[in-house]
């Protein structure tokens, strides 16, 4: 059979595009234009929803072909056991997946979805398939011929079943054999691992002489598209504990846990998946450095980078405690397809919500609420010309937020201000958005003290009458986290200003996008007082925003 040329760039799949229509010219379909002209072609015509969908990847158990279509889902997977039925024939699982093949192909676009599955000693969940040993036994032998041909094998096997994407080799490095993984590891020794990726070009065929450096390939249709997995310092995490802490230097990581990877790119490999372990505390998942800065740019990884399963909510103590954080923190990271794989749904209305921050300058009307944003006293907040601090203008000179607001503003925006509105002027008023500032009273020492943090009245209701009437930025005046949990589901963007003093204009700054949001909390933001004391590094970390947390925006000028 004749061989040719796949490569993976970014998260689409291009190689089994349907063929182009004689109506419309499509230049992404047709196979004789250049592979990046055929990419920036079909990135031109996608929406952002077909953007997100292609970088969602769920269980086969939800993937109905209506889901398929109407979310524009870019990966099917097979979780460990996940079968179409008991005892499923090759047949059956070819069905299956041709069927969501079709629906992926019936899109507006006809991009084709991709499915993927564990196959990391042969095609073990398929029924009848050649069991192959684990790679703790094949490490034993350090013969890159045999494992390259249990490449071909299972290759041939996976493609069989209509499958053409698994999610191996392991290429972990087990330094502790008290891990519950290490019979997944080939070795502790670095070089036996890196002699083992000859499994790779087993699994996808040898990569031609003249082909660049971190292009994946896939050599034909009795080939798959491999994974290396999990990057990175998954073996040597503490006490050898699942998905904990790698402690070790820079150099002991390039040295001992990077090697097999760099001997995967260069083979072609054309997914590597992110660990669920930490490095030196960083979660892998959102460590940017490693993933773009060393994965992508250092060793010019051009395939796909995919999430471990539900490993983005996995960044966070407990999962999913804090899902816009870690959406944002692992697509930030570099990460190009997230194993969501069940909820769906929420995955892609985190991408697709439209950011509010920064607000746009020209607007027919906007609303300025609540009773700190014309209140100069409060923005200072105690020891400020008085001891405790003093409520209202008089204290002392300087600008508020709501007059900052006014000066940053297009002139022909309309600024109407209202300290408490109720939800009927709220609706009836047409506003484009909202921003409301509320907090603490001024206060100094034993005075400050509190057992219940909350907002100063009429500071709840405000929230609760504008933002859940229209969108809104609630900025917080406060010396310290505040509840604030109960409201969120109706903010559409939380500003923590503290107590930033006589000039709001810096507010006002960074509201409508002159400077970038940059700043990471301090200090841990509780769910409820009752969690108190809480702090980073505590057993029980629960936060609602953990310690570090900060979303940042790109520098905009309207």
């Amino acid at each position: 059979m004749g061989r040719y040329s796949t490569p993976f760039v970014g998260v689409l799949l291009l190689c089994c595009l349907v063929s182009f229509s004689e109506a419309e010219y499509l230049k992404y379909k047709d196979p004789k234009v250049p592979l990046n002209d055929r990419i920036s072609d079909l990135m031109k015509r996608m929406t952002l929803e077909e953007k997100i969908g292609q970088m969602t990847q769920i269980e086969r158990s939800v993937a109905t072909p209506d889901v398929i279509k109407n979310y524009f889902i870019g990966s099917v997977l097979s979780g460990g056991g996940s079968v179409p039925a008991p005892k499923a024939s090759a047949r059956t699982w070819v069905q299956m997946v041709n069927q969501m093949q079709k629906a992926a192909l019936s899109t507006r676009l006809g991009i084709p979805m991709i499915y993927g599955i564990d196959a990391v000693h042969g095609h073990n969940n398929v029924y009848n398939a050649t069991i192959f040993p684990h790679n703790v036994g094949l490490g034993v032998t350090r013969d890159p011929v045999l494992i390259k041909k249990i490449g071909e094998a299972t290759a041939l096997e996976v493609r069989a079943t209509g499958i053409p994407y698994i999610f191996a080799p392991c290429i972990a490095v087990c330094r502790d054999p008290r891990w519950g993984r290490c019979y997944e590891s080939y070795s502790e020794d670095p070089r036996i691992v890196r002699t083992m990726t000859e499994i790779i070009p087993g699994l996808q065929g040898d990569i031609p002489g003249n082909s660049m450096k971190g292009v994946p390939f896939v050599a034909a249709k009795n080939k798959v598209a491999a994974c290396a997995k999990h990057y990175v310092g998954d073996g040597g995490t503490n006490k050898g504990i699942n998905e904990n802490n790698t402690l070790i230097n820079y150099k002991g990581l390039l040295s001992i846990h990077m090697p097999a990877y760099y001997d995967s790119i260069i083979k072609g490999v054309s997914t590597v998946m992110i660990s669920y372990s930490s490095w030196n505390g960083k979660k892998m998942h959102a460590n940017r450095k490693l993933i773009t800065g060393y994965l992508k740019n250092k060793l010019h990884f051009k395939g796909f980078v995919i999430s471990d399963w539900q490993g983005i909510d996995r960044i966070t103590s407990p999962p999913h405690a804090n899902y816009s954080y870690s959406v944002q923190a692992g697509v930030s990271a570099g990460i190009d397809m997230i194993m969501v794989p069940f909820n769906y749904t929420e995955f892609i209305d985190e991408l697709t919500r439209q950011p509010l921050l920064p607000l746009p300058k020209k607007s027919a009307k906007i609303l300025v609420a609540g009773s700190h944003a014309k209140n100069l006293g409060y923005q200072c907040g105690g020891w400020t010309i008085t001891w405790q601090g003093l409520g209202g203008n008089d204290l002392t000179s300087g600008t508020t937020i709501l007059d900052a607001v006014k000066q940053t503003v297009d002139p022909a925006t309309e600024v109407v201000y209202s300290e408490n509105p109720d939800v009927n002027f709220v609706k009836s008023n047409k506003f484009s958005y909202a921003i409301v500032v509320v907090g603490e009273h001024t206060y100094a020492e034993t005075f400050g003290d509190s057992l219940n943090l909350t907002i100063a009245e009429p500071g709840p209701s405000t929230i609760t009458n504008v933002c859940g009437a229209i969108r809104c930025v609630v900025v917080l005046i406060s010396g310290r986290p505040v509840v604030i949990k109960p409201y969120l589901s109706k903010i559409d963007a939380l500003v923590a200003a503290w107590l930033p003093g006589t000039e709001g204009q810096g507010v006002a700054d960074v509201l409508y996008g002159d400077y970038e949001f940059t700043g990471k909390l301090a200090r841990t933001w509780f769910k409820t007082v009752d969690q108190l004391p809480m702090n980073v590094g505590d057993k029980h970390y629960d936060p609602l925003f953990p310690f570090g947390f900060g979303l940042t925006t790109n520098l905009t000028k309207y």
